[in-house]
């Protein structure tokens, strides 16, 4: 098994498809630089201790429980649809486009007369996500045919079926197409994945461990901004009860005892607000930065 390639090495598998950019990015910003070459499935890193294969996401957990990968990055929804029996390590809540997690719905047109899930008895649905279909309409009584769809599934109710489940991050796609979405079936994220028997070695779950932190780190970085000003120190109360801030505000001298200057970390939406309000408070030079990682 590629799990076993060399002592020191961890087979890691990486989605190929919709999540393939966003992931790589996000390795980039957690300290690791991965290059996927066209048309090859083997990209190169610049971590020796790390071996990557390109794989869809759908077919990660399996081949992960089957011992070909040690560890790797897919949707949870994939792991609940392949039943595959492996560990999860943490929730990376990311997508192709955004920081939230993703919904499969069920939608019919919107001149459907369905109104209802239970509507949908004796009815045709069709998806990708078979058995995760399956599990939530026989969970609720409802008896109807699902059937497999290879892709461009949003227009298959207005041709050959009563409804889909698809999965949908904004909800555009399937505005696009004119239909209407009757219940969530499940919500997902991204997920860092282990196989069971490599997450029990020391060495590899030790690197495991530190690929979480670090992915963590960045995506924290993400919903955060640094920003750092003058303060005088007869207004410095004034602008503490201003900033929000993880712990409380880093504070120094300068050359001037009359001034402090202050660095603090906060969530990005609220820079636009508070940078107004710290310069009326008596704040000067504010700078605003961005973050790679932040390590709670």
């Amino acid at each position: 098994m590629a799990g076993k390639k060399k002592d020191k090495t961890l087979v890691f598998g990486l989605p190929k498809g919709s999540l393939e950019e966003a992931t790589l990015a996000l390795f980039k910003k957690a300290g690791w630089r991965i290059r996927v070459e066209e048309r090859s499935l083997t990209p190169t890193v610049d971590d020796p201790e790390l071996s990557c294969l390109l794989f869809r996401a759908q077919e990660m957990a399996g081949y992960m429980e089957k011992g070909v990968l040690d560890a790797g990055v897919t949707g949870r929804d994939w792991v609940v649809e392949q039943g595959a029996k492996v560990k999860e390590i943490t929730a990376l809540c990311y997508s192709k486009s955004s920081f939230r997690k993703v919904r499969w719905v069920v939608a019919v047109p919107e001149n459907s007369p369905v109104r209802r899930v239970r509507d949908l008895a004796g009815k045709l649905i069709v998806t990708e996500a078979v058995n995760m279909t399956r599990r939530y309409l026989r969970q609720r009584g409802i008896k109807a045919e699902v059937e497999f769809s290879w892709g461009a599934t949003e227009i298959k109710p207005l041709f050959v079926a009563d409804a889909v489940v698809e999965l949908t991050e904004t909800g555009s796609s399937l505005r696009a197409h004119n239909l209407r979405v009757l219940d969530t079936v499940m919500e997902s994220e991204t997920v860092l994945i282990a196989n069971r028997d490599a997450y029990k070695d020391r060495w590899k779950r030790t690197k495991i461990d530190t690929i979480s932190l670090m992915l963590q780190g960045a995506l924290e970085a993400e919903k955060k901004a640094g920003l750092k000003m003058n303060v005088p120190r007869n207004k410095a109360e004034r602008i503490f009860k201003i900033l929000p801030a993880m712990h409380t505000p880093t504070i120094s001298g300068l050359s001037d005892p009359e001034w402090l200057s202050l660095e603090v970390v906060i969530d990005k939406g609220l820079v636009r607000e508070l940078v107004p309000k710290l310069k009326k408070a008596g704040a000067t030079g504010i700078i605003e930065y961005p973050l790679n990682k932040v390590i709670p």
